[in-house]
């Protein structure tokens, strides 16, 4: 049987201000051992802000969020422009702030964000193609923005929840060891960091969410 192909969109490196390093890696362990391949991509984009992980606190530095993400990736990495959705069979859109700040304004501007351009162009060539999209923690919420009235989940954070609904989308509360599967846009979510975990269920998290992204592929 063919190997199954699956995007995997990051968002930079690190929680605060790009992908969440668990979640990535994570995701793609889970691809590699449940018998598919992956290809990482990014945007080639100045993320919005660095931060400095010990403090907390925004530095002065400028960081591009393709280069950082090829940290993660390992260097083999592609930008998004690159994207061929006609090449995959899914694409996976790991958590972290840099969703909400880098391949969306999310972060900032709740409901009224705007998306990455790239970004909503995957994901609405996939959807136009039928194959499943699967997004973790906090990318569940770009997700709503690009596919309206998507069904998602966070977990339970009340604040996001409603940013979600003003959006038009529909949330489901969820815990650990669940996914929310949208059939209308073959959507599959999973609320990773949004709740407390351990990293050991975020991998779960992360299987969960791969198995049901694969399982949906032709």
């Amino acid at each position: 049987m063919e190997q199954k192909q699956v995007a995997v969109v990051l968002s930079g490196c690190g929680v605060y201000d790009g992908s969440e390093i668990h979640e990535a890696v994570l995701t793609l362990l889970a691809i590699d051992q449940q018998g598919a391949a992956y290809q990482c991509f990014a945007p080639d984009i100045i993320q919005h802000h660095v931060i400095n992980h010990l403090t907390g606190e925004a530095s002065d530095e400028v960081r591009n969020v393709l280069v950082e993400s090829a940290r993660l990736a390992r260097g083999n990495i592609e930008p998004l422009s690159k994207f061929d959705a006609d090449a995959f069979d899914a694409v996976i859109f790991p958590g972290g702030f840099g969703a909400a700040k880098n391949l969306s304004s999310f972060a900032f501007e709740g409901a009224d964000c705007s998306v990455d351009g790239g970004v909503a162009s995957a994901v609405k060539a996939m959807l136009d193609r039928g194959k499943p999209i699967g997004a973790l923690c906090i990318a569940p919420a770009v997700m709503a923005k690009i596919l309206p009235g998507a069904k998602v989940t966070i977990g339970a954070d009340a604040a996001t929840a409603a940013a979600i609904e003003a959006m038009g989308g529909k949330h489901q509360r969820s815990g650990h060891g669940e996914v929310v599967v949208d059939e209308a846009n073959n959507l599959v979510t999973s609320p990773c960091y949004m709740l407390e975990a351990t990293v050991g269920q975020i991998a779960e998290d992360a299987a969960k969410t791969v198995a049901e992204v694969l399982s949906r592929t032709r």
